[in-house]
C-alpha cells in the first residue's frame, strides 16, 4: 500500500467533503453495510440491548460475518428521517464517500458527487487523509473476507 501514496490522483489537491446526513448513502439500491464484532457490540450498547438480541433482530449473517438488514426499499433499517445509530455507526458508513470504488476514477468520483449533497462542503480531506481511509477500509474487507461466520456467532453471543 506504501506505493500507492507516491502515485498520482484526481484527488492529489485534497477533497472537500461534510456528511449533511441526508441518507442518500442510507437509501436507495440495497446492498451490503457490514458490521464487524467491534461495531456489534458498540451499536447494541448504545440501543441498550443484548448483542444476541441486536444480531436477531438487526443483522443477517453473510459469509464474512453480518451485515445490517434494510427494508424492502433498501433503506438501511436504521435510517428513518435521519440515521438512529449516527454516532456508533459502522465505519463503512463512517468512511463515506472515500471508498475505494468511489475514488478509482474521476468519473465514479463525479457520479458518487451527484449522489452525495456532502461532498464539495466541510473540511478539506488530504490525499493522505484519503488513502488511509481507504486502507482502513480495506484491512476491514480483507478482515471480514477472513472471519468464519459460525466462529464470529458464537464469539458474540453472550
Amino acid at each position: 500500500m506504501g506505493k500507492l501514496y507516491h502515485q498520482s490522483y484526481f484527488f492529489d489537491q485534497g477533497v472537500r467533503f461534510e456528511c449533511r446526513r441526508c441518507g442518500a448513502c442510507c437509501t436507495g439500491d440495497p446492498g451490503t453495510i457490514y458490521v464487524d464484532r467491534d461495531e456489534i457490540a458498540r451499536i447494541a450498547e448504545y440501543l441498550s440491548v443484548r448483542v444476541s438480541v441486536f444480531i436477531d433482530a438487526h443483522l443477517f449473517p453473510i459469509k464474512e460475518g453480518y451485515s445490517i438488514r434494510e427494508h424492502s426499499d433498501g433503506r438501511c433499517l436504521f435510517y428513518d428521517s435521519g440515521c438512529a445509530i449516527y454516532p456508533v455507526r459502522p465505519d463503512q458508513c463512517r468512511t463515506f464517500p472515500f471508498w475505494f470504488e468511489n475514488l478509482r476514477s474521476l468519473k465514479n468520483w463525479r457520479r458518487t458527487s451527484k449522489e452525495c449533497p456532502g461532498i464539495g462542503f466541510g473540511s478539506r480531506y488530504s490525499k493522505v487523509q484519503i488513502l488511509d481511509i481507504v486502507r482502513s477500509n480495506m484491512d476491514a474487507v480483507i478482515k471480514s473476507h477472513l472471519t468464519d461466520n459460525h466462529k464470529y456467532r458464537s464469539s458474540m453471543t453472550p
